[in-house]
């Protein structure tokens, strides 16, 4: 089973994005930052968001975790592919046995949602777009307003 049609299953709705919600998705602000304090990139993309005046909504998701129609409308949105959001390392990927490409997306989904610590972050919604910023920079394809220079 692909994830275009796990999205397509009864499983998927289209999700309010400004509908507060307790496991992620919503928000009152204009920006939400699925977010891992313990990393360093997340932890850059937040600062950047917040030098150039916004006040995100900060999702600690390995706490929150998502359901599984707010995960499949994140990574929709964001034109992600479970492979491409899968962390391999500093996860229990390996020792789940999810590091061979044969493993059925049905599959690595669930222990995706089972174990956010295997998705890789920070995730960043905002009303122009969702972004995987692995790379800090991601994030300003989101930005209107650029920090000041110099």
């Amino acid at each position: 089973m692909t994830l275009n049609s796990i999205a397509s299953s009864r499983f998927f709705r289209v999700v309010d994005w400004a509908k507060p919600s307790p496991r992620g998705l919503g928000g009152t602000n204009l920006y939400v930052i699925h977010h891992d304090t313990g990393c360093g990139t997340s932890r850059n993309v937040l600062a950047i968001l917040r030098d150039v005046g916004y006040a995100p909504t900060v999702i600690e998701y390995l706490q929150t975790g998502w359901t599984r129609p707010q995960f499949l409308a994140l990574f929709a949105a964001a034109d992600l592919t479970l492979q491409s959001a899968f962390r391999t390392t500093k996860s229990p990927a390996d020792e789940l046995g999810r590091l061979d490409p044969k493993v059925p997306d049905e599959v690595l989904l669930e222990h995706m949602l089972q174990h956010p610590i295997m998705v890789n972050r920070p995730i960043v919604v905002y009303k122009n777009g969702v972004r995987l910023c692995r790379l800090s920079g991601a994030v300003l394809d989101l930005i209107e307003t650029w920090p000041q220079g110099p």
